[in-house]
């Protein structure tokens, strides 16, 4: 599979915004969901936001509910995160991938993993 790209990661300060994106060129797009995760030095890699192949239907981890927008531009093969109100406890490498969407929140990766992209949050 052709690996996703992520990027749009930087430094910004407690209640600042980022816009992550993720290009997914030369591979099928359209009829598969997407999902952000992130992943802390000695935790395991946690859901953050989901999408459906429409971008009908969006899906949110309790923690960032009301501060994160996952959208995506299927004609670009592009997925984004918006992110506002940011804490420093979002600081994490934040990571696409295909996804499936197994109900009562569980979202599972199903393709494989890009570098990602480092978020960090000051205080």
């Amino acid at each position: 599979q052709v690996p996703l790209v992520e990027s749009g990661g930087g430094l910004v300060q407690a209640g600042g915004s980022l816009t992550l994106s993720c290009a997914a060129s030369g591979r099928p797009f359209s009829s598969q969901g997407m999902a952000w995760f992130r992943q802390v030095p000695g935790k395991e890699r946690e859901f953050v936001a989901g999408i459906s192949w429409s971008g009908g239907n969006t899906y949110y981890a309790d923690s960032v509910k009301g501060r994160f927008a996952i959208s995506r531009d299927n004609a670009k093969s592009t997925v984004y995160l918006q992110m506002n109100s940011l804490k420093p406890e979002d600081t994490a490498v934040y990571y696409c991938n295909v996804a499936i969407n197994y109900g009562l929140g569980r979202w599972e990766p199903a393709g494989t993993w890009g570098q990602g992209t480092q978020v960090t949050v000051s205080s």
